[in-house]
């Protein structure tokens, strides 16, 4: 059975947040770069040794801006399938999530890089709520195509 989709007329808001996501990954690539260097961590090492990120700043904030960024890209697909599948059904409140989610994965990083672990508490709620939102978003809006 073929299913015809129409996309809303809003869904251009969800195509919006998504791309928004494209800047952010930019952001955490650059701000870890920018940190590599400060430190004088040579490729291929992915984090500086603990005991260096224990006695230097810089290799700390290193570690803690390549952290944010590997976390930043275990959560970008489930953050973009939520945003693309729950636009289908609520393109401006899956768009302003979406939106919501960029914003603060990349506050969530300026706060981990400058303060450590604790830097990121605020926004990473505030990051894990608004993906929580869209992933079951996501799920109603699949049952309801499901079973229209």
């Amino acid at each position: 059975m073929a299913i015809i989709l129409t996309l809303p007329d809003e869904y251009g808001y969800v195509l919006l947040a998504t791309v928004s996501t494209f800047f952010a990954n930019s952001f955490h690539s650059i701000n870890t770069g920018i940190q590599r260097k400060a430190a004088g961590i040579k490729y291929p090492a992915a984090y500086a040794p603990q005991e260096v990120a224990e006695k230097d700043p810089k290799a700390f904030a290193f570690n803690c801006a390549q952290r944010a960024h590997a976390n930043f890209t275990e959560n970008l697909t489930p953050a973009i399938g939520s945003m693309l599948i729950a636009g289908l059904k609520y393109p401006v409140l899956a768009g302003a999530l979406g939106g919501l989610w960029s914003l603060t994965r990349v506050l969530y990083t300026i706060g981990y890089t400058k303060k450590g672990p604790q830097g990121r508490t605020k926004f990473g709620i505030a990051s894990s709520l608004s993906l929580l939102a869209l992933k079951l978003m996501a799920a109603y809006t699949a049952v309801q195509i499901a079973f229209h």
